[in-house]
């Protein structure tokens, strides 16, 4: 086993598999650290395996949020993804890009090169568009990551998406082409029943294809540094110090909870922070662990009426061996389906350019509003949130002990903007939902309730009970020098640090309009050309 390699990858995630196949077929030697195990759980690679893997500490860091005083003093209990693929093999598979005005904003923001007309072609490479309304101007098909559209036909979508059209949205086969705007139905990373992960697209056949070595229960504690360049990591495997070192550049893809934190365990970072917490400082960096953004979400509850079908109806007993049948039969299935199935994308204020809110139905009732796990009578979820949150917190580590879990939060709805685009959205989904037909398919409201009525009870309804879309993103900020909470420069180079690049979501400026996954696959598919480009010049 080499410990010389041209890039050495910390993490294996949604943007480190696509680096790992991108970096291997240009024919250099690349090396992935992935603290977590192996994707060998069959929990990950069926669809519906989201609501076992996501609350489990074994392929998943759980981490748990300061309270925020902006939603009732509440903790928020965050899971990111910690085996082969990171979130991206226990996420909601949902592929959303996102607007063109996001990418446009973060070139506006110092960022050249970032621009729609100039990311456009990067998503494109990255997917395998399969299915109807496929516009090559906009989509892939010549990809590795394939992206359907899942079928379970259902009358609460069905009355849904209907209600939604008689209320003013209108019919958009697809959200990822010209506009976004408008009611559909969500596409997934899924294939022939089996959920695709940047692992087992790009990252595993690159280990197998290239000069590409993945080495599990490897956990990074700290950038090796000489001077100012970075030439390796050291990590902890079974209970052992080891180091691995990189002829061209360390990459750091570990997400943006635990890229940041591996910095200021190196000693780049906020140097008071950094002091507190017994590291010697390397780099004074401010910005490392600052701007945390993510979609918060509260979610509304209902119950169907006796009779019509509903995802809780399939969980159990002769109901699920059915569905298992037609899952292995390659048919329509529950199992072989994203947790989040219909989309609307629309504006507080029809004044405004583009979509400020999003509102994701599911038919499929949840305990409490959370994700995974189900009520035991037929209903259904609609959840939203404010696309772009003003509202933005930290991640910082608490510990020199890189097993301890830094401090984290989002701050959500500490902005008024986004308190007041939350309740706006909450007030359209209920417009749609009780409009018809999906009203007449409707029993009841269990949450918020019928009580819940002003826009003060709105609001007070989505700080008590609105929680994470899992959407973390913004804390390695990719800008220019000048600005000081920027990380990384628009090549994605730390700022005054050599031979050390950031690339997952943590570089976002901006929490883009959408889920983040796919966008974090652009980001690493352009990162990739950018390194092969710098690289062939030294």
């Amino acid at each position: 086993m080499s410990d010389n390699f041209d890039f050495v990858i910390v993490g294996s995630g949604t943007a480190a598999g696509i680096l790992a196949w991108r970096l291997g077929e240009a024919g250099y030697t690349v090396c992935v650290l992935e603290a977590g195990p192996s994707d060998r759980n069959l929990f990950i690679h069926v669809p519906a395996g989201f609501s076992k893997t996501l609350f489990n500490p074994k392929v998943t860091w759980q981490l748990k949020s300061d309270p925020n005083p902006a939603i009732a003093n509440r903790s928020i209990l965050y899971a990111q993804g910690k085996t082969l693929g990171g979130s991206s093999a226990i996420n909601g598979m949902v592929y959303n890009r996102g607007q063109a005005a996001d990418f446009d904003g973060w070139a506006q923001a110092g960022n050249p090169g970032w621009g729609y007309s100039d990311i456009l072609p990067y998503f494109r490479k990255t997917e395998q568009r399969v299915g109807q309304h496929i516009d090559p101007q906009y989509r892939g098909t010549q990809g590795r990551l394939r992206v359907i559209t899942a079928q379970w036909p259902n009358k609460l979508e069905d009355a849904f998406i209907e209600a939604a059209m008689n209320c003013g949205h209108p019919l958009n086969p697809d959200y990822n082409g010209a506009e976004q705007e408008g009611v559909g139905q969500y596409q997934s990373a899924i294939w022939h029943g089996w959920r695709v992960s940047t692992a087992s697209a790009f990252l595993r056949p690159a280990a197998k294809k290239f000069n590409v070595e993945i080495r599990t229960g490897a956990l990074a504690y700290r950038l090796l540094m000489d001077n100012n360049k970075v030439i390796g990591v050291a990590y902890l495997s079974k209970g052992a110090t080891q180091s691995v070192f990189a002829k061209r550049e360390v990459i750091v893809s570990a997400g943006a909870v635990n890229s940041p934190k591996l910095l200021q365990l190196s000693g780049i970072g906020q140097a008071d922070l950094l002091k507190r917490n017994g590291i010697e400082v390397r780099h004074h960096l401010p910005g490392v662990g600052e701007n945390l953004r993510d979609h918060y979400s509260p979610r509304i509850v209902a119950k169907a009426r006796k009779g019509i079908d509903s995802i809780n109806l399939h969980v159990k007993g002769l109901p699920l061996l059915r569905q298992i049948c037609r899952w292995a039969a390659g048919r329509s299935s529950i199992l072989a389906c994203s947790p989040a199935r219909l989309h609307v994308f629309g504006k507080s204020h029809q004044a405004r350019d583009n979509p400020d809110f999003s509102i994701m139905f599911t038919p499929a009732s949840f305990k409490a509003g959370l994700v995974g796990v189900l009520d035991n009578f037929p209903g259904m979820t609609c959840g939203v949130w404010q696309m772009r949150p003003q509202s933005s917190g930290y991640v910082h580590i608490a510990s020199p002990d890189p097993a301890v879990p830094p401090r984290l939060n989002a701050r959500y709805l500490s902005d008024p903007l986004d308190r007041s685009i939350v309740v706006s959205a909450l007030r359209e989904a209920r417009k749609i939902l009780a409009m018809d037909p999906i009203a007449k398919l409707l029993e009841m409201e269990l949450l918020p309730g019928n009580d819940c009525v002003s826009d003060d009870d709105l609001l007070d309804f989505a700080r008590n009970f609105g929680s994470t879309s899992y959407h973390l993103v913004g804390t390695c900020k990719m800008g220019p020098v000048e600005d000081k909470n920027a990380v990384v420069d628009a090549r994605l180079r730390v700022h005054g640090i050599k031979a050390l690049r950031v690339v997952d979501a943590s570089i976002m400026p901006m929490i883009p309009s959408a889920n983040t996954a796919a966008s974090t696959m652009m980001i690493a598919e352009k990162a990739s050309a950018m390194i092969i480009e710098d690289s062939a010049r030294s």
